[in-house]
């Protein structure tokens, strides 16, 4: 008889910060059955497109690890950080699937990313080889009905939270403590991480 395979969310992002939005949203899927682990997968910066506010791929994974520690079913990985550039969420689904045939891959993506899934590089490739989980996003409906065989809606709930949101916050000395988890607050606070402050004059 056949093992069955681990059903393993991937849910790719910068993670610039990571904050609850993502971290609930990855509890829901874990804990209503939809999958049995989840991998945060964390996207390396672009050569090509620097972005000063992107803190560096080795600190990323540091806030995630913090972020997701004493919960067995969440792990992080640097997957993409040694793919080639950019790396297109096909070629990384396929390149997991060679690594670690004992898993069942499920793409895990915002409805706002589903309305524009056409657009996506080899998007039929993705929809027949690996599962699909979309979750909700303000502004965009998702007909269940109409979705292919191997993509299911989410009914999670709708946490309208973003990194950018955070990152400007932090800048202008906000405390936003209750946005993240206490592991990462502390260490952005103790590195003075997206504390643009520090680098320029302060305007009355």
């Amino acid at each position: 008889m056949e093992e069955k395979k681990l059903r393993t969310g991937i849910f790719g992002g910068s993670f610039n910060p990571i904050h609850i939005g993502h971290l609930a949203l990855a509890n829901y899927l874990c804990e209503n059955s939809y999958i049995d682990e989840l991998w945060f997968l964390v996207s390396p910066q672009n050569p090509f497109k620097q972005n000063q506010s992107l803190l560096d791929d080795n600190m990323r994974l540091k806030l995630v690890e913090a972020a997701i520690k004493g919960y067995p079913r969440f792990h992080v990985s640097d997957f993409e950080f040694s793919l080639p550039k950019p790396s297109y969420t096909v070629t990384t689904l396929n390149k997991l699937s060679e690594a670690y045939p004992d898993r069942d891959f499920y793409l895990i993506i915002g409805a706002d990313n589903w309305v524009a899934f056409d657009r996506w590089k080899s998007p039929e490739e993705i929809l027949s080889r690996h599962h699909v989980l979309i979750y909700p996003r303000l502004g965009y409906e998702i007909n269940s009905e109409s979705l292919p065989p191997r993509v299911k809606a989410v009914d999670s709930p709708l946490i309208e939270v973003s990194s950018t949101f955070i990152r400007e916050s932090l800048a202008q000395g906000k405390d936003v403590r209750y946005f993240l988890h206490p592991s990462v607050y502390e260490i952005i606070e103790k590195e003075r991480l997206y504390d643009f402050r520090c680098c320029s004059e302060s305007v009355q």
